[in-house]
């Protein structure tokens, strides 16, 4: 039998998590171990969990997180920090990403790492005997879910025209041609995942068949498939449930969605589960973090700093409404640099916002969490990043305090916590579901969905509050059946996509949104965001209008090299044609 050795990088789980649904991550020890060695149950086991693990390991263009491709290309937020650190960054925010951008060969290698070790499984379970069939099903779907994950993060992306590999290649250094769209495989995958996993696994981490049926439906979603993707959507929404039994529902208080202590919570329906271990605390993100060293959340190194555009979107007319018109791009601005005074910035407390906007956003003169109000030195550098904070995904005082988090937990020397990252979420899927309803013209159905949502949001216990008081002029309400978006579908559609950027900022969603709504869309938005952002950061003044037809990055131009040619003298990768 062939010998495949295969290195573990799996690392221990701390007590303090021991009820999160991660112990089944860190089981696995160091070392090479031979495929006759795992031919059973437990190695099985080990080598679902290495797939599992891919997750977690990343860098910070790799991370599932997408703040790079995500947010920051879609307009959520700019680099931040200095112009200096991480200066291939500059040219991605810009709008003038090279082939050569470490970035994405960094989220091109992990896509195959991470269908490499789901092939490897599968390959040495075909060769197991003595397996408990019911848990090898299990297995089963969970390796083609995640392989489906992997791929489909390649697709998002590289663009469908990737090459497929799968456990029938068993070739170390496999050598395929990108010809084909690899949507049907991707979703064949997630059809063997929804036969074979259950509705509720032992451990929340592990993917269940809801957690599938909303993979295939968001997959549909970015393919542009919105008659396939809807009935799946509905399913998922009207009967779906976590991995450990929760229907499916929104959280009253959308912080407990970004909050170590009540994760794994009904509005998550497959989180990446890290802990508190050193490198397994969102490394992908350790940079995404305010400056300021100690004292300040994380301390380092004050990158992914949201736009002036993002923050902006979160003001509301006299109705307690967005503002479909784009007119929020108009002073006066939710925050501006000030002139003089104690902070380099101040917050309008006065214009009507969606509370949201304190959720996803740090202001200054705002509680941070439970920070306190943000201090100069988180802040990198005012002029290459601006003046607001990231803020979802950074921990808190207490989660620091009960060694959930830590400033040196990434590397010894970057932040990272405990915190889940919500992959699937319920908020997700529901507004993918107003889209759909909106496209077929049920447009009173659609804006319900919406207004399920704003609803939520508009719960008080959603409200920073100062001194008692709210800490900013706080109005949102629901959409009224007069409006127009209950009889125009074009005033419908456009009110469900500001509801997802609203609802979903810094979640590494918008650009990926942005694309699938089409090329020329996309680049008209990015065009607006490009012209306002420009008032405020110099560094966008002569960014270039994106492509309508790169609705994709390049392809890394060292993986075309080092694939090569086959026999005939053909490159095995091609550039995608807007980039070549």
């Amino acid at each position: 039998m062939k010998r495949i050795h295969i290195l573990f990088l799996i690392l221990s789980m701390g007590a303090l998590l021991s009820s999160c649904g991660e112990d089944f991550l860190y089981k696995a020890p160091q070392g090479s171990i031979d495929q006759d060695a795992l031919t059973n149950q437990t190695g099985i086991d080990l080598l679902t969990t290495t797939a599992y693990a891919n997750l977690t390991e990343n860098g910070w263009g790799a991370s599932p997180s997408n703040w790079t491709f995500g947010s920051m290309y879609g307009g959520d937020a700019n680099k931040g920090s200095d112009a200096n650190d991480q200066s291939v960054l500059n040219e991605m925010e810009t709008y003038s990403t090279l082939p050569t951008n470490s970035y994405i060969s960094e989220k091109y290698n992990w896509v195959y790492k991470g269908a490499k070790r789901v092939n490897i499984a599968l390959q040495t379970m075909e060769h197991v005997e003595d397996m408990d069939a019911a848990i090898q099903k299990k297995r089963n779907g969970e390796l083609h879910f995640l392989r489906a994950l992997f791929y489909f993060e390649g697709i998002r992306v590289f663009g469908p025209y990737l090459p497929w590999v799968d456990e029938t290649n068993t070739d170390n250094d496999p050598k395929v041609h990108n010809d084909m769209d690899i949507y049907p495989k991707v979703l064949a995958d997630l059809d063997i995942a929804i036969s074979d996993l259950p509705d509720t696994q032992d451990t929340p981490g592990r993917a269940n068949v809801w957690a599938a049926k909303a993979l295939k439906a968001k997959v549909l979603m970015q393919k542009g498939d919105l008659t396939a993707a809807k009935p799946i959507l509905k399913d998922v929404v009207d009967n779906g449930k976590t991995s450990n039994g929760l229907k499916y529902d929104l959280e009253e208080d959308m912080s407990a969605n970004f909050d170590t202590y009540r994760e794994n919570g009904k509005e998550s329906i497959f989180a990446i589960q890290f802990s508190a271990e050193r490198d397994n605390g969102n490394t992908g993100m350790s940079i995404a973090y305010p400056h300021g060293g100690a004292g300040a959340p994380g301390g380092c190194c004050g990158f992914f700093q949201p736009s002036q555009e993002l923050a902006n979107s979160y003001k509301v007319g006299p109705d307690g409404l967005p503002l479909l018109d784009n007119s929020y791009r108009n002073a006066p601005y939710t925050s501006e640099r000030a002139t003089r005074g104690e902070y380099i910035a101040v917050s309008n407390k006065t214009i009507p916002v969606d509370p949201r906007i304190d959720l996803a956003i740090g202001r200054f003169g705002v509680p941070y969490k439970d920070w306190g109000v943000p201090q100069n030195n988180w802040v990198r550098d005012v002029a290459n990043g601006g003046i607001y904070l990231p803020k979802k995904h950074v921990y808190t005082k207490v989660e620091l305090d009960a060694g959930l988090a830590d400033g040196g937990l990434s590397a010894g020397w970057a932040p990272g916590s405990a915190m889940n990252l919500q992959y699937l979420s319920f908020r997700d899927i529901l507004l993918l579901y107003a889209e759909c309803l909106a496209n077929d013209g049920e447009l009173a159905a659609a804006m319900g969905v919406v207004n399920r949502v704003r609803t939520r949001a508009g719960q008080k216990v959603n409200f920073v509050m100062l001194n008692g008081e709210p800490a900013a002029n706080y109005q949102i309400a629901n959409y009224p059946s007069t409006h127009a978006a209950f009889t125009n579908k074009e005033v419908c559609i456009d009110a469900v996509r500001m509801e997802r950027k609203l609802e979903l900022a810094m979640e590494g969603q918008r650009w990926f949104d942005l694309a699938r709504w089409g090329g020329n869309y996309m680049s008209s938005k990015l065009a607006e965001y490009i012209q306002f952002e420009s008032q405020f950061l110099a560094k966008f003044a002569g960014a270039p209008v994106l492509n309508p037809a790169r609705t994709m990055f390049p392809l890394p131009e060292g993986q075309i090299q080092t694939m090569g040619v086959d026999e005939e003298g053909n490159p095995y990768l091609v550039q995608p044609e807007p980039w070549r």
